[in-house]
């Protein structure tokens, strides 16, 4: 029998989008960077931060998951958010959700430990340049000043009334990470435009 399912193209939830995020970063000549980052892997990891299962996990990524609050971790492209006591969201390239859940599912073998696949859940938004942080205390209860939120930390905060995850980015000048709900992620596209004609 052929096969007749047809290959249908993946899109971003932000696809219609990119055009007016690329125009707003070029007419703010350097002030803001605003791009959407698709398909990163996402697994939610929920295991005991003392137990042998976290151990195994660091070994089996060469990544040690972070056990500061609000922290991030990054090993070459991984990079590892505390969310909680015994819970973490791994960020990977995209693609690469199936062979993290495995390497993490082989590693810790019979210990209690929950892995979850939430790429699907959320996307990412790239807010970056010199007024970066201007434009995320526009709708962030948050004190993003660096000396508080600066890079390598992360928290689950509202941005525009929307629920999102922020990560400050540790490379130089690579501003912020802001995961946000896909079903979400086209209102707060529009709120950041909104909030960056003050920079056009």
């Amino acid at each position: 029998m052929a096969d007749t399912a047809r290959t249908v193209p993946l899109r971003s939830p932000l696809s219609q989008a990119a055009d007016r995020l690329a125009a707003a970063t070029r007419s703010s000549g350097g002030a803001i960077r605003l791009a959407e980052l698709p398909f990163l892997a996402q697994l939610n990891v929920r295991l005991d931060a003392k137990g042998a299962a976290a151990a195994a996990v660091g070994l089996a990524l060469d990544l040690q998951l972070p056990l500061q609050p609000n922290t991030v971790v990054r090993a070459g492209e991984l990079t590892a958010l505390w969310l909680g006591p015994d819970e973490w969201l791994l960020v990977g390239p995209p693609g690469s959700e199936r062979d993290l859940e495995s390497r993490i599912r082989e590693a810790t073998g019979d210990e209690h430990v929950s892995v979850t696949d939430v790429s699907a859940q959320r996307t990412t938004l790239l807010v970056a340049g010199p007024r970066a942080h201007d434009l995320l205390a526009h709708g962030c209860s948050l004190d993003l000043h660096p000396r508080v939120f600066g890079p390598g930390r992360c928290a689950q905060t509202t941005l525009g009334r929307t629920q999102v995850v922020l990560v400050a980015r540790d490379e130089p000048g690579a501003g912020f990470w802001v995961l946000v709900r896909s079903t979400f992620a086209g209102y707060l596209a529009d709120w950041l435009l909104d909030a960056a004609t003050e920079y056009l």
